[in-house]
């Protein structure tokens, strides 16, 4: 954690030292950040969030500084922040070097695709804002409900449970999949499927017989508009994707992207909607 002046703070410094920052003006950087926020009842601190900060619907109204893999530095510090808050993974690294050596707190929100990192999330917001206590009961709830939501899933037997590929994007017929330690791949496992690619990390594109080996009985994507949004009946008849179980049974899935792969207060309720519409299938 930054302090005033761009001053590291010790590892671990919670609500005293946190306290201390002034987050009357905040910017924050990434939706499942501005969730917390707004969970925790401390929206009226931000003046600015990411372009994928759409969630509540009262945080889009707010000035938008840009996208969080793709922030300018510029158009960040012109709204004034007397703090910043970013997940990470946010960037490019040269405009984060600027912020950081901004006469600006900067805190990096930590990044992992399970129930406790959802919790880590809300415990480094609170303490940024000084609101422990109101953290400590979101905690609670959202652990309650999300253990609730995955213990329900989980009662499927391990021979019944499903083979989901997540196609982050099928443009020009190449055709990116989520791979393991991904948020997509996070939230399948929770949902009680499985991920039909395991053969690497992150996201890349799949070749067309490594997609018919991967024999998917589900295809999940984000419900998206423009380029990227291709027809399931289009994406169907793309030749790896036509020879699979889940082309046979024309089972494809599409979610809004912040509720699905966020890892924020609202990840029972995707859990839920997942392994309703994959076993619904």
């Amino acid at each position: 954690m930054l302090a005033a002046g761009g001053l590291a703070l010790p590892h671990g410094t919670h609500a005293a030292e946190a306290a201390k920052i002034d987050t009357s003006r905040l910017v924050s950087v990434g939706g499942d950040v501005t969730e917390i926020i707004y969970a925790l009842g401390e929206e009226n601190r931000l003046i600015a969030r990411d372009s994928t900060s759409i969630y509540p619907e009262a945080a889009s109204k707010l000035p938008d500084v840009g996208y969080m893999r793709a922030l300018s530095p510029e158009g960040v510090l012109a709204v004034k922040p007397t703090a910043i808050i970013a997940v990470d993974g946010s960037g490019p690294p040269e405009a984060l070097a600027v912020l950081r050596n901004a006469s600006v707190p900067f805190e990096t929100v930590p990044q992992s695709f399970d129930r406790d990192g959802i919790l880590k999330k809300i415990d480094t917001v609170g303490a940024l804002l000084g609101v422990t206590d109101k953290a400590k009961a979101l905690e609670e709830k959202v652990a309650g409900d999300l253990d609730a939501a995955v213990a329900d899933a989980a009662k499927r037997p391990d021979s019944e449970r499903k083979r989901v590929l997540f196609i982050l994007s099928a443009q020009g017929g190449k055709i990116m999949v989520s791979g393991t330690g991904t948020a997509a791949d996070g939230i399948i496992r929770l949902a009680g499927a499985v991920n039909a690619v395991t053969a690497f990390p992150g996201y890349k594109a799949m070749t067309d017989e490594a997609i018919i080996e991967a024999k998917p009985d589900v295809i999940l994507m984000m419900d998206r508009a423009g380029q990227h949004a291709a027809a399931n009946d289009d994406l169907l008849k793309q030749p790896a994707l036509s020879l699979t179980p889940a082309a046979a049974r024309n089972a494809v899935i599409r979610m809004d992207g912040l509720h699905l792969l966020g890892f924020g207060p609202r990840t029972a309720s995707a859990v839920r909607e997942l392994n309703a519409a994959v076993y619904g299938q």
